[in-house]
């Protein structure tokens, strides 16, 4: 019987035998006829009841004296003894499985080990309390993580779908497009929490978390969705029968990058010579690493190839998959440098526009600077229009010395025409500056993201963030262009601003990062694939780095538990490394 059940009958009792005690406590006895007697005499009124059976008299030991006693009186301490010890042994049996039970929900555990009580993480009988939040530092790392993988995984599954579109048809991977895109927004979306978290404007500590929360859900469903994808993808590939008709595409793609590099490699020499340093800065290092991917993409068709020979098409499909990203960062390191120059010739042309423009407004506010000395009303518009007549002199010298950054020329301009845009006494001129602004934020925007998908094995979060913000920035300045110019003016200045700064912090990360694992070096190691490109390959996020799980004290004896490099595919997180690594071992 359970505790409560023996508690339920024992009140139960109590209810049903208390009317009992009084009868209880004069039963029969010695007293009995003198009980009888007492009441015989109390009650008048009530008329006695003849026995139902003759009673045989028996003779009394003492003469009965009727006595009359009140009805109250009649009811001593003893008679309260037994309903009090009732009362006492309730209470006792209450109070003990109370304490027990506190006790018990202070201990108890549930089956899967979370725990009831206040000792557990409970907070009462069946009510589970919540569990502990963690901290926001651990919660803001989480976050960071979880926007580089997503930003990754979106990365590469628009690489593979580019990579087959020609075989497959757009028809055909509109689904899979369609997942890409939402996984793309749903990232952008949490880059821009992210650079709400990282501005200037404080959040309280609730609010952080609110936000940190919503970072990872979103991340979180932009991967799931790509993992759903995933399987009808490998369904539409079918990566071991088609392998052969796979490995020949990439092996004709590989090929046909061979020229577009070399004329890379003129293209950036040709920036050198007529830029100084700074015009080319942002692409000084496609060139070698485009040549780097081509390495590796030699490397990983000639072991498809070997596969295949071999009788191994799954392994086959994984080596393809590699050389199908390498050609396609070689095509995009290649456009960057090519993009480049078309840029650094476009801001060329437009400089003497821009510098008209900016020079008109510097006349039309001249008078300020005749006007109330230093220290008055018009002071700080005063200090603008110096500062921006300064600019524009320095930017006229350059371009008589023949030799300046277009690009970074026409930025300084347009940054001084909007300043004596908002002097007093100027026409507007903000619609005939959008344009070079827009074209400076865009160079800049290109370069940046350019860099950050072919180094993105290396790129942390918070410039990921800066170029994410910088896209939305520059979107916004379209969106304004028609209906408020000087608001399109500051949002692509802000654009520009931001992708160097995206530039910058990216570059930051690559330093960092090194080549911790060793990685690149000749094709002479044992490895399956050789060494040569490998480095390239980890730091451009084709593959990700094995691991090796062998002794680890540099005899050679754990080579044999060395996984080799993972290649990543077509969906989130949980999908993209389904292909395994790069090793038939």
């Amino acid at each position: 019987m359970t505790r409560r059940a023996s508690v339920a009958l024992l009140s139960a009792l109590v209810t049903v035998c208390w009317p009992l005690v009084p009868a209880a406590s004069a039963g029969p006895g010695p007293h009995a006829a003198s009980t009888v007697s007492t009441v015989s005499t109390v009650s008048t009124t009530v008329p006695a009841t003849p026995p139902a059976a003759p009673i045989t008299p028996v003779p009394p030991v003492l003469p009965i004296v009727p006595v009359a006693v009140p009805v109250a009186a009649h009811s001593s301490g003893g008679d309260l003894i037994l309903p009090v010890a009732l009362v006492g042994v309730v209470g006792v049996v209450t109070t003990y499985g109370y304490t027990k039970r506190r006790r018990r929900t202070a201990t108890r555990t549930t089956p899967g080990g979370k725990g009831w009580g206040a000792a557990a993480g409970g907070a009462g009988w069946g009510t589970p309390r919540e569990p502990p939040a963690a901290p926001l530092d651990a919660l803001g790392h989480r976050t960071r993580r979880a926007l580089v993988a997503a930003d990754d995984a979106v990365r590469t599954s628009q690489e593979e779908l580019e990579s087959v579109t020609a075989r497959f048809g757009a028809a055909a991977l509109e689904p899979f497009a369609e997942a890409v895109v939402f996984a793309r927004d749903e990232v952008a979306t949490a880059f821009g929490l992210r650079q709400q978290l990282d501005d200037d404007v404080p959040e309280d500590d609730a609010t952080r978390r609110a936000l940190l929360d919503e970072i990872l859900r979103r991340c979180t469903a932009a991967e799931a969705r790509l993992d759903t994808q995933a399987t009808a993808f490998d369904r539409l590939r079918d990566r071991e029968r088609t392998t052969p008709g796979a490995l020949a595409d990439a092996e004709r793609a590989f090929r046909a990058r061979t020229g577009p590099v070399a004329s890379a490699q003129t293209a950036l020499a040709t920036l050198r010579a007529r830029y100084p340093a700074s015009a080319a800065a942002p692409v000084c290092d496609h060139v070698e690493q485009a040549k780097d991917r081509l390495v590796f993409a030699t490397l990983t068709v000639n072991q498809a190839h070997q596969c295949l020979d071999e009788g191994d098409p799954a392994s086959a499909a994984g080596y393809v998959r590699a050389a199908e990203s390498a050609v396609g960062q070689t095509a995009l390191l290649t456009e960057a440098v090519e993009r480049r120059a078309a840029e650094l010739g476009a801001a060329e042309a437009e400089l003497p526009g821009a510098l008209a423009e900016s020079e008109a407004a510097l006349a039309e506010a001249g008078p300020l600077l005749r006007e109330p000395p230093d220290g008055g009303p018009s002071a700080d518009p005063r200090g603008r229009v110096r500062r921006a007549a300064a600019a524009l002199a320095e930017v006229r010298t350059e371009v008589a010395s023949g030799r300046y950054d277009p690009l970074d020329a026409l930025r300084r301009v347009v940054a001084a025409g909007a300043a004596l845009d908002q002097a007093p006494g100027t026409a507007p001129r903000a619609p005939a500056l959008l344009g070079p602004a827009t074209l400076t934020a865009r160079a800049a925007l290109g370069a940046a993201d350019s860099y950050v998908t072919a180094h993105r094995g290396a790129v942390g979060a918070e410039a990921r963030t800066r170029l994410a913000e910088a896209r939305r920035r520059l979107d916004q300045a379209g969106q304004l262009a028609a209906t408020a110019p000087q608001s399109a003016l500051a949002e692509a200045q802000q654009a520009e601003r931001f992708a160097k700064l995206a530039q910058d912090l990216a570059e930051q990360d690559v330093r960092r990062y090194g080549n911790p694992a060793g990685l690149g070096g000749t094709a002479d190691s044992p490895a399956a694939i050789g060494r040569a490109g490998l480095g390239g390959a980890v730091l451009g996020g084709i593959v990700l780095p094995g691991t090796v799980t062998g002794d680890g004290d540099g005899d050679g004896s754990g080579d044999s538990d060395r996984t080799g490099p993972v290649v990543v595919a077509f969906g989130g997180e949980t999908t993209r490394r389904r292909l395994g690594p790069l090793s038939r071992s």
